[in-house]
């Protein structure tokens, strides 16, 4: 799965504080993701990471134009 520093994830659950959209802040083995709703930083492995994503929004990406 292609995911940059910058893509915003759309996961299948909810964070504790009821956020669904996380920033990348570091790709790698590891991924480092900031909640959008309470900004709470987790480090992640790309396994887990890579099960629970619904949708990967890119910046500059045309949404349903």
């Amino acid at each position: 799965m292609d995911i940059r520093v910058g893509d915003r994830l759309e996961m299948k659950k909810n964070h504790p504080c009821g956020g669904k959209l996380f920033l990348v802040l570091r790709a790698g083995m590891d991924f480092r993701v900031r909640c959008e709703k309470c900004g709470r930083e987790v480090m992640v492995s790309r396994v887990k990471i890579e099960r629970n994503i619904k949708k990967v929004i890119r910046e500059g990406e045309l949404t349903d134009a």
